[in-house]
């Protein structure tokens, strides 16, 4: 009896630090050896959502297809009836149409964007419902002939997982960040059997940064990812090629710098026609009428007629990308299906039915490095090497400069294929890519998409910071501790010169400039036939404070 006594204090006492030690958690954060096993935690369940995302768009594609291997689905659905082709992605967007207008506030799929604002400008969080139907519809469309990669969800997905983790430990900024690369590293690792690119992924184009604080917990958690992707699928490289390519290596390094300028070119082409098709989409959606739900199912319809004849646009396209990477296509053959694959993408995010861009720009990258391979061969076969090494340099080329990301890509194309000895090749064609694309378009897709949404990060933190703090937030409130002049404030009210109360910074610093004024009035607008109700006023100098202290702690952090 003493004994269970005794044993039933100490499970009481066990209980109670335990509690004490979660409250702890929540309300001060995690310690550093804290953090390292939360890192790792997230990175294994990323991982594993990743592996399962994966696994997910094998079942749904042997359910719709009858085929369950993602690397041979264009030759097999050569064989299928043409009916059956052109039905599959019809009913699929007719249910990725259904998940998106019930769970997402506005149609739209979620995907590596949101996860780079949420980075920049939530404190490490994204929308945890939206993002979820967007990874179940992103996994119907990858299934059922969408025309797109599982990237981009898989990265989303990874970023759900961080938030919730994040909001349960009450995690601050900086914590929240690390948390969020941790969890997308796993993620892309896990994918693509990938540990140095899908660290770099994170850093390079989720964070934007490279401080150490974030680079122990990052790899690890990568580390953690390819682990478990190794589990699963075994120690293969996703592409195999028949033998390593040749470079002949002064004479041919011209060649792979004027790959590298059409590369840039053709990335630009890509990321401009989905663009240009998602406005025609969105102004012939509002033009008829068409039911938000509707628009997955005629995107679905014009992928289906287009598969009929070119099975090649099904899926993520592993099976042409190998194809050109072993160089088993004629050049008129390389240059058609990458003009389609273009188009194919263009639909199908047009369409909203979800995927990333990476996988097609892979397969896009390939072709088109194969077909001008052929031609750079043909016109110069002397001094030329294998013109596999082409469809390889040209693959990392446009996918780098389609993402934004040299390095993380030039490395993950080495991962993929295992092929680290034709480095120089991708390296000259990569650089040159990535600078060209740069300049024609908002430094990468994702950063693009972003402005075309008034979502300004592609000029760095002197331009978004101004974007996260509300004139509310920055005011001498009406009453307040610091005196406001409220004559002068009606004056200046009078003379049209005041900012809206939900504005943020970034309209009202502007005004400051162009009206050499020392505050401005901050109003409530409540109707035409009302008169505005001051509720403070925001002076340049505390705007420009909060300003200071925001560039301080962003390079603090990116620089710790």
């Amino acid at each position: 009896m003493a004994g269970n006594l005794r044993l039933r204090q100490h499970w009481d006492d066990v209980c109670a630090r335990c509690s004490a030690g979660w409250t702890l958690l929540r309300h001060r954060g995690p310690g550093q050896v804290q953090f390292w096993f939360i890192a790792l935690g997230i990175g294994i369940a990323a991982a594993f959502a990743a592996v399962l995302f994966r696994l997910g768009i094998s079942a749904v594609q042997g359910l719709a297809y009858g085929h369950f291997d993602s690397g041979s689905i264009h030759t097999f659905a050569a064989g299928l009836p043409w009916y059956w082709v052109m039905i599959v992605p019809i009913v699929g967007g007719l249910i990725v149409g259904q998940i998106l207008h019930h769970f997402t506030p506005d149609g739209r799929v979620r995907s590596v964007a949101d996860v780079i604002e949420g980075a920049a400008l939530k404190d490490g969080r994204v929308e945890r419902r939206a993002g979820l139907a967007s990874a179940l519809a992103s996994l119907t469309t990858l299934g059922t002939g969408g025309s797109t990669g599982r990237e981009g969800p898989v990265v989303h997905l990874a970023a759900v997982i961080s938030t919730k983790v994040s909001n349960l430990i009450n995690a601050d900024g900086i914590t929240g960040r690390d948390l969020l690369g941790c969890a997308v590293a796993a993620a892309v690792s896990a994918s693509f059997n990938a540990p140095i690119a899908g660290a770099l992924f994170a850093l390079e184009v989720i964070l934007r940064h490279f401080a150490l604080h974030a680079f122990a917990p990052i790899v690890i958690a990568s580390a953690a990812g390819t682990v478990i992707n190794r589990m699963v699928f075994g120690d293969v490289t996703q592409f195999m090629l028949t033998k390593p390519p040749a470079l002949e290596f002064y004479q041919e390094l011209p060649a792979f710098l004027i790959l590298g300028l059409v590369s840039g070119l053709i990335a630009v082409a890509m990321m401009k026609a989905i663009f240009w098709a998602d406005d025609t989409g969105s102004a012939l959606q509002a033009r008829v009428g068409l039911p938000r739900w509707l628009r997955p199912v005629i995107a679905g319809a014009l992928l289906g007629a287009i598969a009929v004849p070119f099975p090649h646009i099904i899926g993520v396209g592993y099976e042409t990308t190998t194809a050109a990477l072993t160089g088993s296509l004629l050049a008129h053959e390389a240059i058609v299906f990458c003009a389609l694959k273009v188009v194919a993408v263009a639909v199908t995010m047009a369409g909203r039915m979800g995927g990333g861009v990476f996988s097609p720009s892979l397969m896009v990258g390939a072709l088109a490095g194969l077909a001008f391979g052929l031609v750079a061969t043909s016109l110069f076969p002397d001094s030329s090497g294998a013109v596999t090494l082409y469809a390889l340099a040209g693959m990392g080329a446009v996918s780098a400069a389609v993402l934004g990301a040299p390095i993380s890509t030039t490395l993950i194309v080495f991962e993929l294929t295992g092929d680290w000895q034709t480095g120089l090749a991708v390296m000259v064609s990569v650089s040159l890519s990535t600078a060209l694309s740069s300049r024609l378009v908002d430094r990468s897709f994702f950063l693009t998409q972003l402005e075309r949404r008034n979502i300004h990060l592609a000029a760095g933190p002197q331009a978004y910071l101004l974007a996260m703090f509300g004139v509310a937030r920055v005011m001498r409130p009406v009453g307040g501790e610091r005196p406001v002049d409220e004559d002068a404030c009606w004056q200046l009210i009078r003379e049209g010169l005041y900012v809206d109360a939900g504005a943020t910074l970034e309209t009202a610093m502007p005004l400051f400039d162009r009206m050499g004024v020392a505050f401005l009035p901050v109003v409530t607008l409540t109707g035409e036939d009302h008169a505005p109700e001051l509720k403070g006023a925001l002076y340049q100098v505390d705007a420009l404070k909060a300003y200071n202290r925001a560039l301080a702690a962003t390079a603090a952090e990116e620089h710790s």
